[in-house]
């Protein structure tokens, strides 16, 4: 068979970004991979359909790559979430999409590659089964940078909160097997990755499904064994799941990264119980200075949904207070999305669009003010900094404190060739609203 050549563009989250590695894994040994689809023959879309702006991306890059069908592509897939949840509606809009496949059925798309070449004419494919089982697992051709990779720790969620449609897209949740998990973080480490960011829709709630009991304490202490490892990077901790045994393991555990993405969504109890959320404000705040109290220098990170509905201007204020007094170190903020087939969707006092947009810009501009003081008292201090690149006049990297892609990233000066993946000490001289200026503490850099 002819070796063709396969682009792949991956959309949404990391979670997704972890499918599309294993698509590329797939079918790494049986097709040349390139960057650019402009110069693939099989081009992949591995969509998301999470909320509203992520679908239009989503359709507007399967429209947007159906064009190179007029060129040098053959052949169009389609992935991922939004196919999961609307192959339907898909397969009638965009005829231009060879095969579909939801997000459990990645293993069979070589099978369905082969057959659309070695038939002159086939029916389109449509394969978007949806599973409560499958876990997406199997050789990964990273598509971050080298030395940092995310590592799933399961799929799904059974939370089911009112306005998310994961749990009927992607099924309950369920942890992936520890062993497995373990071989494949070894693997990668092997590999020259050198920070491991764990990942899962909520990373709190592992191994309750398979070991009845909360078992991220101990994968975080097995990994951290692994030789040449230097970070182990946290995301996705529900408040309510954080035990004292997590918090343990962070504080004393030195390959783990002193930094939590704790999404509450919001803090007003009324939201919250409109949301299905589990947590109350009092717990949520209680955790939150536990966790400040026990790990020393902690970087927080939630997510905020704004424009719920029915949320009043009583309860909005009761959020802006809270970002105000607490002052996370990085926050998102996201406009609620009125999704259908979700408890939400349906509910009584949807929210207008500009109200919406008042809203989130007015908790940004908070968060602005909130961490350029965070920042602020940052300098001076001497940070263990992983440089990722480099532009004309500063080299760029990441403390413990910055997830990369999300947060900011600290600039510095270094006169040394460095090597993209290397560790360096800088000390902070400059605080800008997201992002630090330093010069690096080694001499030889001077």
């Amino acid at each position: 068979m002819t070796k063709y050549s396969i682009g792949l563009v991956s959309l949404g989250c990391d979670k997704n970004r972890i499918d599309s590695e294993l698509i590329l894994g797939s079918l790494y040994d049986k097709y040349k991979i390139v960057n650019n689809p402009k110069e693939a023959d099989i081009i992949i879309v591995n969509t998301c359909g999470f909320i509203e702006s992520s679908k239009e991306e989503s359709i507007n890059t399967i429209l947007e790559m159906s064009e190179y069908k007029n060129e040098k592509c053959k052949l169009l897939i389609a992935t991922g979430c939004l196919t999961q949840r609307y192959s339907d509606e898909l397969h009638n809009l965009i005829p231009e999409i060879d095969i579909m496949l939801g997000v459990n059925d990645y293993k069979k798309l070589n099978d369905y590659i082969e057959c659309f070449f070695n038939k002159k004419t086939i029916d389109r494919i449509r394969n978007c089964n949806y599973s409560d089982t499958i876990i997406n697992e199997g050789k990964r051709i990273l598509t971050t940078p080298s030395h940092s990779a995310y590592l799933r720790i399961g799929e799904g969620c059974s939370n089911f909160c009112t306005y998310c449609v994961i749990p009927k897209i992607r099924g309950k949740y369920r942890s992936r097997k520890m062993e497995n998990i373990l071989t494949e973080a070894k693997e990668l480490v092997e590999n020259g990755v050198k920070e491991l960011i764990l990942v899962a829709q909520d990373t709190t709630r592992y191994g309750i499904d398979l070991y009845n009991e909360h078992k991220l304490p101990e994968l975080i202490k097995e990994i951290s064994k692994i030789n040449d490892l230097e970070w182990i990077r946290v995301l996705y901790c529900y408040p309510e799941e954080i035990t004292d045994e997590l918090i343990e393991e962070i504080a004393t555990n030195d390959k783990v990264c002193n930094y939590l993405d704790i999404p509450i969504q919001h803090i007003s109890n009324s939201v919250l119980k409109r949301m299905n959320r589990k947590g109350t404000k009092e717990e949520i705040i209680s955790n939150i200075l536990k966790l400040k109290a026990k790990i020393k220098d902690l970087s927080l990170r939630t997510s905020i949904i704004v424009g719920f509905p029915g949320e009043t201007d009583s309860e909005f204020n009761e959020l802006k207070d809270f970002i105000s007094e607490i002052k996370f170190d990085k926050l998102g903020v996201f406009k609620y999305s009125q999704e259908e087939n979700t408890p939400a969707a349906k509910m009584e006092n949807q929210i207008e669009t500009d109200i919406k947009e008042k809203r989130e810009e007015e908790l940004m501009l908070i968060q602005q003010r909130v961490s350029k003081e965070n920042n602020s008292q940052k300098i001076g201090k001497r940070y263990k900094v992983l440089v990722e690149g480099k532009n004309e006049e500063y080299w760029i990297g990441r403390s413990y404190e910055m997830s990369p892609e999300i947060d900011g990233a600290i600039f510095f000066k270094c006169d040394k060739i460095l090597n993209i993946g290397d560790f360096i000490e800088v000390s902070i001289k400059e605080a800008l609203e997201y992002d630090l200026i330093g010069v690096v503490c080694d001499e030889s850099c001077k």
